[in-house]
């Protein structure tokens, strides 16, 4: 595909590719992007990495769309909660330790072998070989829910809702300490405020961690914009809380590396560092529980987003997983 860029155009080329770029194409500005990132957009001629290249009138710009590839990933019998589904897109509750997508470590028991058993071709290709259908993700360990589009027009007008931040993502969470607005050590902490009800914003750009490419880091130049609500439903000796967290942006493992940002990492999390030891005198038997939890204690318990076919405004909730209930009544079970 060929764009020509027109007068006055935007400031940096993925921008101005997701103005110039035919809406027929059903290439949202997040696909421009990564085709950028994958080398598959030259300027004048010269393949650009940069999705900040600069523009002016006249400019070519070639993007070499591959077509969606026939999927090799074998199809497996997998059982699905399936929440809703109809002809354009299906809603799943994703259990704890399924992958969402395969990867050279996971080729099998993945969430798109299994929906490519339950809807065979009925997925959207945007998403490309091995992913078909995939709008976002959650992590292996992770549960919760998850929207597939069936078809290339949900899966752009579910990609576009994604990107703009209108699709609403709650998460339940159990993290170490009380995220008050009181506690002077967390003003102190930058890229935190509170907001009327004392909700927790944390405001951050994330990247790749320079050392340890599976993490992610907390920066504050570069990477990618970041904004994660905090609220505390529930606490326990001033110890741990229930928390709710609301998703702005959708970045890689995004609650779990901010609630670390802020001290407050989750329970199980052996990758941001929510390990912590809690007091034996204060939570008695239930201690063992809390350090044993074998996962980071996330669940997305709630998607809402305007069906991208009938315009129809869909609401979802899926109860929290048999683990945290379980770690919930022996904390609620000990008074605390």
């Amino acid at each position: 595909m060929t764009v020509l860029i027109g007068p006055d155009p935007a400031p940096r080329l993925d921008k101005a590719l997701a103005l110039e770029v035919p809406v027929a194409e059903s290439l949202s500005r997040s696909r421009l992007s990564r085709l950028i990132a994958d080398g598959a957009v030259a300027l004048n001629g010269k393949v650009t990495l940069d999705p900040r290249a600069k523009l002016k009138e006249g400019d070519t710009v070639e993007i070499t769309v591959v077509d969606a590839v026939d999927v090799e990933t074998v199809a497996e019998d997998i059982p699905l909660e399936i929440m809703f589904e109809d002809d354009d897109l299906v809603v799943v509750n994703k259990p704890v330790g399924m992958v969402v997508h395969p990867a050279p470590g996971t080729p099998s028991g993945t969430l798109v072998n299994a929906l490519l058993h339950h809807f065979g071709g009925n997925l959207s290709g945007i998403g490309g070989e091995k992913r078909p259908g995939i709008v976002h993700r959650i992590d292996k360990d992770t549960s919760g829910l998850l929207v597939v589009a069936k078809s290339d027009r949900a899966h752009h007008g579910l990609a576009a809702q994604f990107e703009a931040h209108s699709a609403e993502r709650h998460y339940l969470a159990i993290c170490h300490g009380v995220p008050n607005a009181a506690d002077p050590r967390l003003r102190g902490v930058k890229g935190t405020s509170f907001e009327d009800g004392g909700i927790l914003k944390i405001t951050t750009q994330l990247a790749r961690h320079k050392t340890d490419r599976q993490r992610q880091a907390v920066l504050f130049q570069g990477g990618r914009h970041a904004v994660t609500r905090v609220r505390v439903l529930e606490s326990f000796a001033e110890t741990l809380s229930l928390v709710e967290c609301r998703l702005e942006t959708g970045r890689t493992h995004q609650i779990r590396v901010h609630m670390a940002h802020a001290g407050h990492g989750l329970v199980g999390d052996q990758v941001y560092g929510g390990r912590r030891k809690v007091s034996e005198k204060t939570f008695g038997a239930t201690a063992s529980h809390i350090a044993g939890f074998p996962r980071q204690a996330l669940h997305a318990a709630s998607l809402g987003f305007v069906h991208p076919v009938s315009d129809e405004v869909l609401w979802f909730e899926a109860e929290l997983p048999a683990d945290m209930t379980s770690l919930l009544a022996a904390l609620r079970g000990n008074g605390l």
